[in-house]
Protein backbone atom coordinates (compact mmCIF):
# COMPACT_ATOMS: atom_id res chain seq x y z
CA UNK A 1 0.00 0.00 0.00
CA UNK A 2 1.41 3.38 -1.11
CA UNK A 3 0.25 7.05 0.17
CA UNK A 4 -1.59 7.64 -2.50
CA UNK A 5 -3.98 4.38 -2.33
CA UNK A 6 -4.83 5.74 1.19
CA UNK A 7 -5.39 8.96 0.54
CA UNK A 8 -7.70 7.89 -2.38
CA UNK A 9 -9.71 5.54 -0.34
CA UNK A 10 -9.83 7.77 2.61
CA UNK A 11 -11.18 10.19 0.30
CA UNK A 12 -13.70 7.88 -0.64
CA UNK A 13 -15.09 7.18 2.96
CA UNK A 14 -12.55 4.14 4.03
CA UNK A 15 -11.12 4.89 7.63
CA UNK A 16 -9.68 1.33 8.47
CA UNK A 17 -6.19 0.40 7.53
CA UNK A 18 -4.67 -1.88 10.09
CA UNK A 19 -1.05 -3.08 9.84
CA UNK A 20 -0.54 -1.33 6.55
CA UNK A 21 2.74 -0.99 5.43
CA UNK A 22 3.89 2.70 4.65
CA UNK A 23 7.26 2.61 4.92
CA UNK A 24 9.14 5.94 3.75
CA UNK A 25 5.35 7.26 2.39
CA UNK A 26 5.37 10.82 1.56
CA UNK A 27 2.25 12.20 3.54
CA UNK A 28 3.17 15.78 3.68
CA UNK A 29 0.51 17.64 4.30
CA UNK A 30 -2.18 14.88 4.68
CA UNK A 31 -5.59 15.23 5.93
CA UNK A 32 -6.49 12.03 7.39
CA UNK A 33 -8.36 12.82 10.71
CA UNK A 34 -9.77 9.85 12.82
CA UNK A 35 -7.70 7.30 10.27
CA UNK A 36 -7.15 4.15 11.95
CA UNK A 37 -3.58 2.88 11.48
CA UNK A 38 -3.38 0.53 14.70
CA UNK A 39 0.06 -1.32 13.86
CA UNK A 40 0.64 0.24 10.59
CA UNK A 41 4.19 0.68 9.51
CA UNK A 42 5.10 3.65 8.79
CA UNK A 43 8.79 4.02 9.71
CA UNK A 44 10.87 6.48 8.09
CA UNK A 45 7.20 8.00 6.71
CA UNK A 46 7.19 11.52 5.82
CA UNK A 47 4.16 12.85 7.73
CA UNK A 48 5.23 16.74 8.30
CA UNK A 49 2.40 19.31 8.61
CA UNK A 50 -0.16 16.41 8.34
CA UNK A 51 -3.67 16.42 9.89
CA UNK A 52 -4.65 13.61 12.04
CA UNK A 53 -6.45 14.50 15.20
CA UNK A 54 -8.36 11.63 16.66
CA UNK A 55 -6.58 9.53 14.58
CA UNK A 56 -5.62 5.88 16.07
CA UNK A 57 -1.57 4.61 16.06
CA UNK A 58 -1.95 2.81 18.77
CA UNK A 59 1.03 0.03 17.98
CA UNK A 60 2.49 1.87 14.98
CA UNK A 61 5.84 1.75 13.49
CA UNK A 62 6.75 5.36 13.64
CA UNK A 63 10.74 4.87 13.68
CA UNK A 64 12.43 7.86 12.33
CA UNK A 65 9.46 9.55 10.38
CA UNK A 66 9.10 13.32 10.20
CA UNK A 67 6.29 14.40 12.05
CA UNK A 68 6.88 18.07 12.67
CA UNK A 69 4.07 20.52 12.59
CA UNK A 70 1.47 17.60 12.45
CA UNK A 71 -1.34 17.62 14.19
CA UNK A 72 -2.04 14.97 16.47
CA UNK A 73 -4.52 16.42 18.63
CA UNK A 74 -6.41 13.44 20.64
CA UNK A 75 -4.74 10.97 18.76
CA UNK A 76 -3.93 7.39 20.00
CA UNK A 77 -0.21 6.57 20.46
CA UNK A 78 -0.38 3.44 22.82
CA UNK A 79 2.65 1.49 22.49
CA UNK A 80 3.57 3.42 19.08
CA UNK A 81 7.51 2.70 18.30
CA UNK A 82 8.39 6.77 17.99
CA UNK A 83 12.43 5.94 18.35
CA UNK A 84 13.65 8.78 16.48
CA UNK A 85 10.95 10.39 14.76
CA UNK A 86 11.12 13.92 14.89
CA UNK A 87 8.17 15.72 16.86
CA UNK A 88 9.08 19.46 16.19
CA UNK A 89 5.96 21.72 17.34
CA UNK A 90 3.83 19.13 16.69
CA UNK A 91 0.59 19.44 17.95
CA UNK A 92 -0.26 16.67 20.98
CA UNK A 93 -2.82 18.26 22.83
CA UNK A 94 -5.16 15.36 24.07
CA UNK A 95 -2.91 13.11 22.25
CA UNK A 96 -2.79 9.14 24.15
CA UNK A 97 0.78 8.97 24.52
CA UNK A 98 0.91 5.91 27.18
CA UNK A 99 3.31 3.53 26.97
CA UNK A 100 4.80 4.85 23.39
CA UNK A 101 8.69 3.98 22.67
CA UNK A 102 11.40 7.00 22.74
CA UNK A 103 15.09 7.13 22.45
CA UNK A 104 17.89 9.80 23.02
CA UNK A 105 17.31 10.12 18.89
CA UNK A 106 13.59 11.26 19.22
CA UNK A 107 13.63 14.90 18.99
CA UNK A 108 10.52 16.84 20.59
CA UNK A 109 9.77 20.35 21.15
CA UNK A 110 11.27 21.91 23.93
CA UNK A 111 9.68 21.59 27.36
CA UNK A 112 7.82 18.48 26.22
CA UNK A 113 8.15 16.03 29.15
CA UNK A 114 8.12 12.38 27.75
CA UNK A 115 8.24 10.76 31.40
CA UNK A 116 5.10 12.98 32.19
CA UNK A 117 2.74 11.24 29.42
CA UNK A 118 3.56 7.83 30.44
CA UNK A 119 6.05 6.99 27.42
CA UNK A 120 8.63 4.53 27.90
CA UNK A 121 12.79 5.29 27.12
CA UNK A 122 14.04 2.52 24.77
CA UNK A 123 17.82 2.16 25.85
Amino acid sequence: MDAENIQRRYTAGERYFPAANLIRAKLIRAYLPGINLWGADLSGANLARAKLWGADLSRANLANANLTRANLCGVKLNEANLRGAKLHLTKLYGADLTGAYYDDSTRFSQGFDPVSRKMHKFE
